[in-house]
């Protein structure tokens, strides 16, 4: 929205400049995007006179002309077919910038002669749309005038309007709310009732009240349109409207001035004597409307029509634009002036829809002053008497405006109850009575003392909170008191259980891995947790939130291998994903637990070097990383292989315990038949971890890690070999070793396991690298061939043989 102080002072009788108005509407709430001043553009310009003109010697288009100047005599090389002697033009320095040509001048030939400076033309400066010459000046001005001055050029604010603010979009809305600021003082008018000399020959019919419930208009005839008088193609020009002819500039005046949209159609070009405003025809009779933009646009039921001949024939887009079949021109001498109040709803979806953003298309889509129907008309009849004359018909009325605001009850103390503002009842009721609230005492007994009714043109008020915003942003947000805030006291940080601490610290120890977190639904199909021993009728949902998420998963695993299975479809197949979430046992929802899942898909791009290391291995490393990490009994676990559910691979997969009744994990690779029924390729590997059924330290609460216990000696290796049987698990051979001096003895490494000659069928031989770290002095011989016999006799109590 833009308009310029000239216009403003129209409604508002103050002093204040430009930029204090622009500060006051900030104050108030009016968001001012910039400050246009042409005046600033037009600086260097002034008036000179033309001493002589002769022809380029260089040129036949060109003249080299002596001009007296502000800055005395200067020789200018002009091209416009114009320039003679004794002519008073515009005169730019070296050095100006020209707006309308988008450059500065310099001191430069032009075919050999040396131009110092130029002569302009109103199209050059950005005055008018298009010169034939440079521009004449009456002779009378004197030489070294401003042209600022001469073309009236003045500043235009131009500012955002909210969606809820319609009123804003009329001049005297702003004045309103700046009189309310004690910026000046708000002129009233009171709109002259324009008596009617003869009935309306055109009658109106609303057969859309839900789309247009008021309709007013009244017939003038005996105009005569033509170019508008300078002062309204000034006004209009100044804010970048393009003046079209009188009738035309008369709507978009009011449509700037008070928010109020008309249209006016060309008596002669309307087909019968009835308009009609409707909805669009559907779309197998779909109507076709050439609007005044001169564009075609198809209007469905959804969309607000006005119609002549009887309705048969659409003429224009209630509320967004009329058509070009009955707009006005130089020779229109009957008209028929509309002012309609459209709903904001049906005219923004139609903008929306048709892709039309007009002026009365975003006023109306905002909502206009339904009381400014007849007043707007009345207002419009006046100044086209005045420019065009004519003799006005009586006012056609058709159909019921909305209702007005309803009041409500306010309470004067509640606006420093939400602001702090200490404000008299007298001030906060000045306030709400100069933005047009009506304030009343409220009857005797009611809790709050006033009842106020919001004006017609503010819509967006419907309670006290608003009344209070109202005081508040007029008073002035800068005056709102600084209060510091209470102090409050830090509430005590929360507290995380063992479970939740395990839960952290699981995540962070897989997400450090390499592994992704997957966040997967609690639900899966039903014949999915059938195959993983779930599927029990007491797990299946009344109302699942999809056909294939019917009942509660009893593991974690479907929903991973289906994640990754989707990561493969989509060109990334070697996934590493976990999830830490709740699954659902037999015995019903009430019987849930927590597990730590991890799945791994090993589908590396094909390298020379090989496949690398065993991928089985390195979840099983993986998977003891996460249990160390956690605080679990890593040393006290037994491995136990073959007792796995069936979803697992019989031959690659085993499980942790503590004793058979304490099942930890269960982890390996998953069978080829699951894969297959979830439509997954193989192989995939996986983990999960029971968290339920790892134990806490007992008797102390889990603490996080010491300081390191670094020795200054050096570690030594030993290397044994020890022959076992085939179905002997070798993480009890290293444990056993581990056993032996938990002192010195920090880690043991299986290195090889070999099965063949030398070794008797149904035996192994298992290589173990025992890691020996002195703690106060270097080990003697003696002292190692002592640990060394410590640990060939504990692995010998589990089977093994020391290998010759």
């Amino acid at each position: 929205m833009k308009f310029t102080l000239s216009w403003l002072k129209d409604h508002l009788e103050t002093e204040a400049d430009v930029h204090q108005i622009a500060e006051a509407m900030t104050m108030a709430g009016l968001e001012v995007e910039e400050v246009l001043d042409p005046a600033a553009k037009l600086a260097p310009f002034t008036v000179a006179k033309i001493i002589s003109a002769e022809r380029h010697p260089n040129a036949d288009r060109l003249q080299v002309c002596q001009v007296e100047t502000v800055d005395g005599l200067k020789e200018i090389v002009c091209g416009a077919p114009n320039a003679r002697a004794g002519l008073t033009t515009i005169y730019a320095p070296i050095g100006a910038y020209v707006p309308g040509l988008g450059v500065t001048l310099v001191e430069k030939p032009v075919r050999g002669v040396v131009s110092n400076g130029m002569l302009c033309s109103a199209s050059e400066l950005e005055l008018a749309d298009e010169s034939d010459g440079i521009q004449e000046l009456p002779p009378e001005i004197p030489v070294g005038t401003p042209v600022a001055g001469l073309f009236g050029a003045e500043p235009v604010i131009d500012f955002e309007v909210t969606p809820n603010r319609p009123d804003w979009l009329g001049v005297v809305g702003i004045a309103r709310d700046l009189a309310a600021a004690s910026v000046g003082r708000l002129k009233h008018f009171d709109i002259a009732v324009v008596r009617g000399a003869f009935p309306s020959p055109i009658s109106v019919r609303l057969e859309a009240t839900e789309m247009c419930p008021v309709f007013a208009g009244r017939v003038i005839r005996g105009v005569k349109n033509g170019p508008s008088p300078a002062w309204l193609q000034k006004r209009l020009t100044a804010i970048g409207l393009r003046s079209i002819n009188r009738l035309v500039d008369v709507t978009n005046l009011i449509a700037y001035d008070r928010a109020r949209p008309l249209h006016v159609y060309d008596v002669a070009k309307l087909d019968g004597a009835e308009i009609v405003v409707r909805a669009g025809r559907a779309a197998e009779e779909a109507e076709r409307l050439v609007a005044l933009d001169g564009k075609t646009y198809a209007a469905d039921p959804s969309v607000c029509v006005v119609a002549d001949a009887g309705g048969a024939r659409a003429i224009g887009l209630g509320g967004v634009m009329g058509g070009e079949t009955t707009g006005c021109d130089d020779d229109t001498t009957d008209v028929f002036l509309e002012s309609a109040w459209f709903d904001p709803i049906v005219t923004a979806q139609t903008g929306r829809v048709l892709g039309i953003h007009s002026d009365a298309q975003y006023r109306f889509a905002r909502g206009v002053d339904p009381v400014s129907v007849t007043p707007g008309l009345e207002l419009a009849t006046r100044l086209i008497l005045d420019l065009c004359g004519g003799e006005p018909s009586e006012i056609v009325f058709v159909g019921e405006p909305p209702a007005n605001p309803e009041p409500f009850a306010f309470d004067p103390a509640y606006v420093k109850r939400l602001t702090g503002m200490d404000l008299a009842d007298d001030r906060i009721g000045t306030i709400l009575g100069q933005l047009g609230f009506l304030v009343q005492a409220a009857p005797a007994g009611q809790a709050e003392p006033w009842i106020v009714t919001p004006p017609s043109w503010r819509r967006d008020v419907e309670g006290r909170a608003d009344l209070v915003e109202e005081v508040a942003r007029i008073e002035g947000f800068d005056n709102l008191p600084d209060v510091a805030l209470p102090p409050v006291a830090i509430p005590a940080g929360g507290v995380l259980n063992p479970r939740q601490a395990r839960v952290r610290t699981a995540r962070r120890a897989l997400a450090s891995l390499g592994y992704a977190e997957a966040v997967t639904w609690s639900f899966t199909k039903q014949s999915t947790a059938a195959l993983f021993g779930g599927g029990d009728e007491r797990l299946v949902l009344e109302n699942p939130i999809a056909a294939d998420l019917d009942c509660m998963r009893p593991s974690a695993l479907p929903n991973l291998i289906q994640a990754a299975a989707r990561n493969a479809a989509r060109g990334f197949a070697d996934a590493a994903l976990f999830e830490i979430g709740p699954i659902y046992l037999g015995d019903g929802p009430k019987d849930q637990r927590t597990v730590i899942a991890g799945l791994v898909a090993p589908h590396a791009a094909r390298h020379w070097g090989g496949a690398g290391e065993e991928p089985l291995f390195a979840l099983k490393g993986d998977l003891i990383a996460v249990l160390e990490e956690i605080g679990a009994p890593v040393a006290s676990l037994q491995l136990a292989q073959g007792q796995n559910r069936d979803w697992w691979h019989p031959g690659r997969s085993a499980r942790l315990q503590l004793g058979p009744k304490n099942v930890m994990v269960e982890f390996g690779e998953l069978h080829p038949r699951i894969l297959k029924a979830l439509d997954a390729d193989g192989p995939m590997l996986a983990f999960e971890i029971v968290l339920d059924n790892v134990p806490e330290p007992r008797g102390q609460k889990a603490k996080g890690r010491g300081p390191a216990d670094l020795s200054s000696l050096m570690p030594l290796t030993r290397d044994f070999a020890f022959v076992v049987e085939d179905a002997k698990p070798v993480g009890d051979l290293v444990r056993a070793a581990a056993g032996a001096d938990k002192t010195l003895i920090v880690d043991v490494r299986v290195f090889d396991i070999y099965r063949g000659k030398g070794v008797d069928d149904g035996f192994k031989s298992v290589a173990l690298e025992v890691v020996i770290q002195p703690r106060e002095a270097t080990l003697a011989e003696a002292e190692i061939e002592a640990l060394t016999a410590k640990v060939v006799a504990a692995v010998e109590k589990q089977g093994g043989k020391l290998r010759a």
